[in-house]
């Protein structure tokens, strides 16, 4: 006979629930605000803005994928149709032609920067207005602690795969993240 599962306390399920509904909801409302003001989904956003962070303009999809906590299958998706408007290119790791890397073009780093502010201030607006700077901070814990546990559950369960990585969960200190 299975053992009986671990049941969630009133406390854990109210969390979890409102956890789950939080997950459900937020990358909506951004990506609404993305969508009407820079014709950009939340994902191709934080495309922009980590090619718009690093060096040149420039990173090996792989290690894109591994910082957005993201499928190269997805990501590379995503950069084609971002490439068919000219926000970037892709081409091969001059290192490692076996690689393709993705830079920031021109227009992709008007389009981003065009972008951050408005982004920045639905982000102030749904989730950081009106917490303390303490709460802010253990926000940031708990994101983090939940993404390295899926992590860590995505590595147990594809022995030998790269985890992602420190996905979006991890603490930035880039308001173009917001």
């Amino acid at each position: 006979m299975p053992d009986e599962p671990q049941w969630l306390t009133d406390s854990e399920r109210d969390a979890w629930i409102a956890l789950a509904k939080l997950v459900f909801n937020l990358p909506g409302a951004l990506d609404a605000q993305l969508l009407r003001d820079s014709r950009l989904t939340l994902f191709d956003y934080f495309v922009l803005s980590n090619l718009s962070m690093a060096p040149d303009r420039t990173l090996r999809l792989s290690n894109l994928a591994s910082h957005l906590g993201s499928s190269l299958s997805r990501l590379s998706n995503v950069v084609k149709r971002l490439e068919h408007r000219d926000l970037l290119r892709r081409e091969p790791d001059p290192d490692n032609p076996r690689y393709t890397r993705a830079t920031l073009t021109d227009a992709g780093w008007d389009v981003v920067v065009a972008a951050a502010p408005g982004h920045v201030a639905a982000v102030r607006r749904l989730i950081i207005d009106g917490l303390t700077e303490q709460q802010v901070n253990v926000l940031r814990d708990i994101a983090c602690h939940v993404t390295r546990q899926i992590d860590k559950a995505a590595e147990e369960s594809v022995p030998g795969q790269p985890s992602s990585g420190d996905g979006i969960g991890s603490p930035r200190r880039s308001t173009r993240y917001g």
